[in-house]
């Protein structure tokens, strides 16, 4: 056991037992890959269906190297993995505090908690669930599509992680849980900045989230589209210069840097998150994103009529689905 002397929590040598929180697309990426590794890897999500198409046939992984059958655990209730080293929380940002509550089965006496999810402000919620000296934050530039139940394509290969503790020490925690990532094919580094950090991913989901979500464009599609390639800049700029009034140290010097990092490694064929959400009829994580953007705006000053324009788009969006849906149900 390697202990943590100013947090009081131990970390056990690998393989560690996981648990990812909300094993949708990119939790199964990352999960798939954990798992091949030889950790012990529980993939939670609500959907029966998924859960037991996992159990029944295991998770179908298509990628750069073909398709591949991982045999993975997979469960509906946290209670059937019990307590565990390492959660990895990916649920969507609005469901951040029921889902970690729902799951504190997971959480024993020296677990780690790890937020990988999109946007800003979800560290906070899980602190005051579990505590903040269990808190790591990170963002992720590994990609997701869940093609059907227990059936994936998976963007790992290439693309970035970033981890870091809430208070900005380089822990050896921190540094453990890299190293397990890294052995699983998962490029992670540990950051001394990590609020940066997960400003320089909020930009990239600020890019092309919102504009695939309104054109339901694949980024092959997008990429092609100069008008919208002028948007996404404008997007990124406002929130560029949203961070530095709030004195947030960003490695992305340029808008252009998180738009080509937004596609880096993935396919034509890829969505976003944010477009797979509407295809589904759910809602989406924009408050989170280029909401986060307007609320810091409005917090320092910085006007942001690019982002309120996307955000006010997407909640149209939102309340159409949601009429047409209350209509069928009414029906």
């Amino acid at each position: 056991m390697r202990p943590y002397p100013y947090l009081g929590l131990h970390l056990k040598e690998t393989p560690l037992k996981i648990a990812i929180l909300g094993a949708g697309a990119l939790g199964c990426a990352i999960g798939a890959a954990l798992t091949e590794a030889g950790n012990e890897v529980w993939l939670l999500n609500r959907a029966a269906g998924h859960v037991q198409a996992m159990r029944r046939d295991g998770l179908r992984v298509d990628d750069a190297n073909g398709s591949r059958i991982v045999a993975v655990r997979a469960a509906q209730q946290a209670d059937e993995a019990g307590p565990v080293d390492l959660v990895i929380v990916l649920v969507k940002s609005f469901h951040t505090e029921s889902a970690m509550r729902g799951a504190l089965a997971l959480v024993g006496p020296e677990t780690v908690v790890l937020s990988l999810q999109n946007g800003l402000g979800h560290e906070d919620v899980l602190a005051d669930i579990v505590g903040r000296e269990r808190v790591l934050a990170g963002k992720t530039y590994v990609g997701g599509v869940l093609l059907e139940p227990g059936h994936i394509q998976s963007g790992v290969y290439g693309k970035a992680t970033y981890i870091g503790e809430l208070d900005g020490r380089v822990t050896q925690r921190a540094n453990d849980i890299a190293r397990v990532f890294n052995d699983a094919g998962l490029i992670t580094t540990v950051s001394g900045n990590i609020v940066g950090t997960m400003w320089d991913k909020l930009l990239v989901n600020v890019a092309t989230g919102a504009l695939t979500g309104l054109t339901g464009l694949t980024y092959g599609q997008l990429y092609r589209e100069p008008l919208l390639k002028a948007t996404a800049l404008a997007a990124v700029e406002e929130a560029m210069t949203v961070a530095r009034a709030a004195g947030v140290a960003l490695a992305t010097r340029a808008p252009e840097d998180a738009w080509t990092l937004a596609a880096d490694g993935l396919p034509p064929s890829f969505k976003t998150s944010m477009l797979q959400s509407l295809e589904k009829g759910s809602v989406t994580e924009i408050d989170f994103i280029n909401g986060s953007v307007v609320r810091w705006g409005q917090r320092h000053g910085v006007p942001t009529p690019v982002n309120a324009t996307l955000v006010s788009c997407i909640k149209g969006l939102e309340r159409a689905m949601a009429d047409r849906q209350n209509k069928e149900t009414a029906a």
